[in-house]
């Protein structure tokens, strides 16, 4: 393996050139991704989820609350795993109206590790299996300045990577009784024009170069590298955790809120952008669809567990961008990500045996 310098080194060395390559790949599929996905119905029709245990993170808004709400109409026993139960209890009511919908609230605010932990802890107790845990929740502060959580870590490397990133691990245990259970998460094609400095994973050697942008493509990096080695590490044989990550496409949210009102403007009347019902279709096909499950597999088959699975935002397989196939960061990534979320390096592996793990963020 190489050591963080010499990867850092051999990045700079192409730095320009990936980036700009990813650049037009971002740019074409985002002008183009209306008429790549054509195809699909809108909104996507979901087979019947009578019996599925589904958590869906960040589900009071955007893409999470469109999951969230397709999932339990379509009879999921649905987790709103969210900051903000009060609005959480609202949007039921909301749904129940017109339909009997099985959802329960547990509160998770992904800027703190402590949190995370609590909220794990709690659904294990359960004993109950977990078939789907759908991490959508995420930040983009566009027009912002550099913020720290309260744990120490730059916000969107929390939020987007180390929070998701402790979770699934936290919630093996009922993953695995879920059998043939999925994780989920919702990524960015954004990740094409990140890189991640193993040295500076926290933006606070590069801080006074740090832009949001930087923070979030490199977060969304991180995540698909990441996510591909605890692929490796849940055993290519069984398959019965598949992981994957998706591309909502570019879809029109709340993002610039903090820009001048005529940015704000002239961003809600951008015609190629994806609503958010658009935007969770890769999400729920990812989740639902069998198809999916085979890809995984195939993957496993071919020892291409390089990369976990990635569905593009028109619901079909793409492979993520080179960087993300880099085997000598995404190892240096998993190992300063346990470092970050309090995880010892043979987590994983215990928890799969059964056994108990120590993190270090108590709960609150």
């Amino acid at each position: 393996m190489k050591t963080d310098k010499a990867v850092t080194e051999t990045k700079e060395d192409l730095s320009w050139y990936e980036w700009l390559k990813g650049l037009s790949i971002l740019i074409y599929e985002t002008i183009f991704q209306k008429l790549h996905s054509r195809h699909l119905p809108y909104p996507l029709p979901l087979p019947p989820l009578n019996g599925i245990n589904c958590i869906v993170t960040g589900s009071t808004s955007g893409i999470g609350l469109e999951i969230a709400r397709q999932m339990a109409q379509s009879g999921a026993h649905l987790i709103m795993a969210v900051r903000n139960p009060d609005a959480a209890q609202e949007i039921i009511k909301i749904w129940s109206k017109s339909n009997p919908i099985d959802a329960q609230i547990m509160e998770l605010d992904l800027l703190s590790l402590e949190s995370v932990v609590k909220f794990s802890e709690t659904y294990n107790s359960k004993s109950k299996p977990l078939h789907l845990l759908i991490n959508n929740a995420g930040i983009f502060n566009i027009g912002e300045s550099q913020k720290l959580s309260k744990n120490g870590f730059e916000s969107h490397l929390q939020v987007n990577h180390l929070g998701p990133a402790l979770l699934s691990i936290l919630l093996l245990p009922s993953l695995q009784k879920g059998s043939k259970s999925r994780i989920i998460n919702v990524n960015s094609l954004m990740h094409c024009v990140g890189f991640v400095d193993t040295n500076d994973m926290n933006f606070i050697i590069g801080a006074r170069n740090f832009t949001n942008l930087k923070a979030y493509s490199s977060s969304k990096l991180a995540q698909i590298m990441f996510f591909s080695e605890l692929q490796k590490r849940l055993g290519l044989e069984s398959g019965v955790i598949s992981v994957i990550c998706v591309d909502p496409g570019s879809v029109r949210t709340n993002v610039a809120r903090k820009l001048p009102k005529v940015v704000q403007i002239a961003y809600h009347w951008i015609p190629f952008l994806f609503d958010a019902l658009e935007g969770s279709r890769s999400a729920v096909f990812a989740a639902t669809d069998d198809g999916v499950l085979k890809y995984c597999e195939e993957l496993r088959n071919k020892g291409e567990a390089e990369s976990c699975a990635y569905i593009a935002c028109n619901c079909r397989p793409i492979r993520p961008s080179k960087e993300a196939y880099n085997v000598a960061v995404s190892g240096l990534v998993w190992e300063k990500t346990l470092d970050m979320i309090g995880l010892r390096s043979n987590a994983v592996d215990k928890i799969m045996e059964g056994k108990q793990v120590q993190c270090t963020y108590e709960a609150d």
